[in-house]
């Protein structure tokens, strides 16, 4: 074999091929390759996202409503960035509307809780708990 003057071709996979052909394309694709969203990820909409379904989760408790008003300034602020980047979008508005619910919940079952107080402050010293139920009854049903 005569290997004067012969160059050994490199060795090419079907995915080298391909981007030699064509030039605007970004190379082999895997683990690791690809275009990148511009700036990395929005975590202020990831935040407001998880802190709009905890504060949904927790509204019936009262506590939801403060976990709401967080998640709501972070999903505005998320929702600015992300008109900004173009990335986050969808979290920043799922913890938005979330966020909102739970702060809509939360002052709801507050009320109802200062409602249910306020037409039973009759029976807060029963003997048992037998009469605070028949109270409590009597009071709710306007007897």
């Amino acid at each position: 074999m005569n290997t004067q003057g012969l160059e050994t071709p490199p060795h090419h996979t079907a995915s080298t091929w391909a981007a030699e052909a064509d030039p605007r394309s970004p190379g082999p694709q895997g683990r690791g390759y690809g275009p990148r969203p511009p700036g990395g990820g929005n975590g202020l909409a990831g935040a407001a996202m998880a802190l709009g379904v905890i504060g949904l989760s927790t509204s019936v408790v009262l506590i939801g409503g403060l976990f709401g008003g967080i998640g709501l300034v972070l999903g505005v602020v998320a929702l600015t960035t992300a008109g900004r980047t173009g990335t986050g979008r969808g979290k920043a508005l799922t913890g938005v509307v979330t966020s909102a619910v739970a702060i809509v919940v939360s002052v709801l079952v507050a009320a109802l809780f200062v409602w249910y107080a306020d037409r039973t402050q009759e029976c807060y010293q029963p003997d048992s708990f037998q009469e605070y139920t028949q109270c409590v009854h009597q009071q709710l049903s306007g007897n």
